[in-house]
């Protein structure tokens, strides 16, 4: 019997805790993945793609372990060298029953498209995804982008959420 290395019992249980959040948030709407999707079920899939290699190349150089301002850094510098226009740290009024209760703010937002949340913690959890489920209905956007760049490789730390 061959016994799993440390990175493959990392892997499986990072899997399982994708596909077990996944029920959970498609009774409110969204759908959640770290894989790419059809065109017809995926919007903006060229500028998500485009968004997830800036942030790949970022990761490359820099590696893990920054804070998370560092990186909206990098990857800002990162995308706008791609031609890409963005804005950062952009805020929106947040309204209950017609009155304004607060603001929402985002770390990113890429040509008024898609929504770019950036983290460097252990692991990405069920709150990570609800803030950026709340960040895309308030800003009225369907894509985001779950960003953690505390990981050995970006992309297991990647989560696709349309709204």
């Amino acid at each position: 019997m061959k016994w799993a290395t440390e990175a493959q019992r990392t892997q499986r249980g990072k899997k399982e805790e994708r596909e077990r959040m996944r029920p959970r948030f498609r009774q409110c709407g969204a759908e959640i993945s770290g894989e790419p999707k059809p065109d017809e079920v995926y919007p903006e899939k060229d500028l998500t793609e485009k968004i997830i290699g800036c942030a790949i190349a970022v990761h490359k150089e820099l590696g893990p372990g920054f804070l998370e301002l560092i990186y909206e850094n990098s990857l800002s510098h990162e995308l706008r060298k791609q031609g890409l226009n963005l804005e950062r740290q952009v805020t929106v009024k947040v309204l209950y029953d017609g009155v304004e209760v607060g603001e929402h703010r985002t770390d990113l937002i890429v040509e008024r498209k898609v929504v770019v949340e950036l983290k460097s913690v252990e692991a990405l959890t069920d709150k990570h995804v609800a803030q950026l489920i709340s960040t895309l209905k308030a800003f009225k956007i369907k894509i985001g982008l779950l960003l953690n760049f505390n990981e050995s490789r970006l992309v297991d730390g990647l989560r696709r959420v349309i709204y």
